[in-house]
This record gives structure tokens, sequence and C-alpha cells, in this order.
């Protein structure tokens, strides 16, 4: 089973994944990447009003295979 490895910018620090996942295929790593950013963006309800992420799934050589983008704009006003 191939292993993929999900990387993680939140345009001020860069978490490299180190372990990786074993996934059947392409699909699968997509899905848990965007398992991934859906956690990020559950948690992002009293964090900033602006947060930019890319997340980039790669292979062990680090190619990487798929980039995801997600960008959280709160404008709250009482």
């Amino acid at each position: 089973m191939p292993r993929f490895f999900i990387d993680l910018h939140d345009g001020t620090h860069f978490i490299r994944d180190r372990e990786g996942y074993d996934l059947p295929d392409l699909g699968a790593a997509r899905s848990q990447a965007a398992r991934i950013m859906t956690r990020i963006a559950q948690g992002m309800a009293d964090g900033p009003t602006r947060q930019d992420y890319v997340l980039a799934v790669r292979e062990g050589d680090g190619a990487v295979l798929l980039r995801m983008r997600m960008s959280f704009d709160s404008d709250f006003s009482e």
C-alpha cells in the first residue's frame, strides 16, 4: 500500500508530515486531506478573521501529487 504525506502551511508555519498515511490510492489520500481541512475549519470559530491554508499531498520522494487551498474569512460585528 502506498504511503502519502500530507503537509500543511498556514501562511506563517509549515508543518511537514514525517509519518505519512498508508492509503490505497490518491483518491483515499484526497479524502484524508479533505477530512484534515474540515477539522481545521471546524476549529476556527473563535480564531482570526482571516486565515489561509495550503495542504499538499506528496509521495515519499517529495513529489507533490495534489494541493488543496482553504481561506477562512470572518466578518463579525455585534
